[in-house]
């Protein structure tokens, strides 16, 4: 049985503490592997060494970090089939969603590569007599990532490279669910040329995620995760005097006008709701029709569809999605389907007890379907993270945009329209960190940046794009007068003006 260990120091590192945490196949239910879990004092170790290696690294001018990010690009490439396969024989996602994950962090990476360009100051010439003022962007020194199951590729790449290209050092803490990519990353990156030690991969669960957020040297902390253990995170961490980006949970919508093109808004619903079994953060489980007609016409649209998904093991081709990633997450998930029916929502399609065969202990959820789901029901409030589509019905697009900006939760929201007024008053009177117009998943490109409002984001920087850069650097301004032959100007004990 395959053993994942830690990385530090450009090495594997094996645990010390003598606890493990299994990692499953989700398409067979069997233990594939086992990962170390570690302590604080293994934490302090790969901060010790980074601390030591981040100097060096800082000390490159941005051109020369900057062919280090080229050349992993070209890994990953090259790489692409053997990673996807090693993500979804963990995660279980299909092959192709799992290459779309390891893309989404690529193309991050590849952004990164024009780092020389997105670290220049400012400067203005002449503030005063004599004075020019200049700025800088400087790295903070080792920072880190804690990253959760449902990206294993994409999120690590979101933190890492615009930390690892503004000159910091990189603690990874990776979910233990799925940690063989996030090692795998780490040897690419050595592979790539980046010295020993600059990025360090600590497995861990609770206690390593508590060693982070209390280390005094760990100058700031990226997180994707629930919103109740982001809101933990950023408190702990915040107090703890570090600078804080911790991303949670959503419970995004996607609204249908009467003038949308149906069929279109069905087949971007179909992808967004049940794509790798709704378990991302940027999935679309509610469809809101506004007024009843449209919602008489689409629902069964929605159900013809849902019913023609195929569910199937990670590799297989023609599969809409696969597993769910663990047993207990899949008991969770029938938790809630069966807890929308106590509360009176109308399942439509019950994707529970669906069996796979030749893999009947594997985590399988057939796509489940709910109408006539209101806002004061649990279900509607709560993210069930799984592949279940709920139905809640508005009147009017007054009705429609008051749903998701009254829901606890702000990290994504879709309009489906031709309407290009109505499109255009959604998006500004909407209250949500992202929106799509006839885009199901609005997962900005890497040269915008990504993040929630409320309860989808803790912080003030969102992710990657520029707002990754000014959350691994500082800025330091500079305020310079030379000498002029000799001259020996007058005391002076006031606030200078520039005057």
């Amino acid at each position: 049985m395959r053993h994942i260990s830690h990385f530090i120091g450009g090495q594997a590192v094996a645990g010390v503490s003598g606890r493990v945490g299994e990692v499953f196949d989700p398409n067979t239910g069997r233990v594939q592997a086992k990962v170390d879990l570690g302590t604080s004092e293994e934490l302090a170790q790969a901060v010790a060494v980074a601390k030591v290696a981040q100097a060096g690294w800082a000390a490159l001018n941005p051109q020369r970090r900057a062919r280090v990010m080229f050349e992993f690009k070209r890994l990953l490439e090259r790489d692409m089939d053997a990673l996807a396969h090693l993500l979804a024989s963990e995660h279980g996602k299909v092959i192709s969603d799992a290459k779309g994950d390891i893309q989404r962090g690529l193309e991050v990476v590849e952004f990164v590569c024009g780092i020389p360009h997105l670290l220049k100051g400012e400067y203005t010439e002449g503030a005063g007599p004599g004075i020019d003022v200049f700025s800088m962007r400087q790295p903070l020194g080792v920072v880190a990532g804690i990253t959760p199951f449902n990206f294993p590729a994409m999120i690590p790449m979101w933190m890492f490279a615009p930390a690892l290209a503004t000159g910091n050092a990189f603690i990874l803490k990776p979910s233990e669910r799925d940690p063989s990519v996030p090692v795998r990353l780490a040897e690419l990156l050595l592979e790539a040329g980046l010295p020993e030690g600059v990025l360090n991969v600590v497995n861990g669960d609770k206690v390593v995620v508590d060693a982070i957020l209390d280390h005094p040297d760990i100058r700031a902390v990226s997180f994707v995760g629930s919103s109740d253990i982001a809101q933990y995170v950023y408190g702990r961490g915040s107090q703890n005097g570090k600078r804080m980006q911790c991303m949670g949970g959503a419970k995004n919508h996607g609204i249908v006008l009467p003038d949308a093109d149906l069929d279109q808004a069905v087949a971007d619903i179909m992808g967004a709701a049940y794509g790798s079994a709704g378990e991302r953060c940027m999935a679309l489980p509610v469809v809101v029709p506004v007024g009843e007609e449209t919602a008489e016409r689409l629902r069964p649209k929605l159900l013809a569809a849902a019913e023609g998904l195929r569910v199937g093991v990670s590799t297989d081709a023609e599969a809409h999605y696969g597993p769910v990633v663990s047993a207990a997450h899949k008991a969770r998930i029938e938790h809630y389907i069966q807890m929308g029916v106590d509360e009176g929502a109308e399942l439509v399609l019950d994707g529970r007890g669906f069996k796979l065969q030749g893999h009947e202990e594997g985590f399988f959820l057939a796509p489940s379907l709910f109408d006539h789901v209101t806002p004061a029901m649990q279900t509607y409030q709560d993210e069930i993270f799984g592949p279940v589509l709920q139905i809640v019905r508005a009147k009017t697009l007054e009705e429609a945009i008051r749903l998701p900006s009254q829901h606890p939760y702000g990290n994504g929201v879709a309009i489906f329209t031709r309407n290009g007024d109505a499109a255009r008053e959604f998006a500004s009177q909407v209250e949500v960190g992202m929106v799509g117009i006839n885009v199901p998943i609005p997962v900005p490109v890497a040269y915008h940046s990504f993040g929630g409002w409320k309860r989808s984001g803790f912080g003030d920087l969102n992710q990657y794009g520029m707002d990754g850069v000014r959350f691994y650097t500082r800025t330091k301004t500079v305020t310079q007068r030379w000498p002029q032959g000799g001259v020996v100007r007058d005391q002076s004990f006031v606030i200078p003006t520039m005057a």
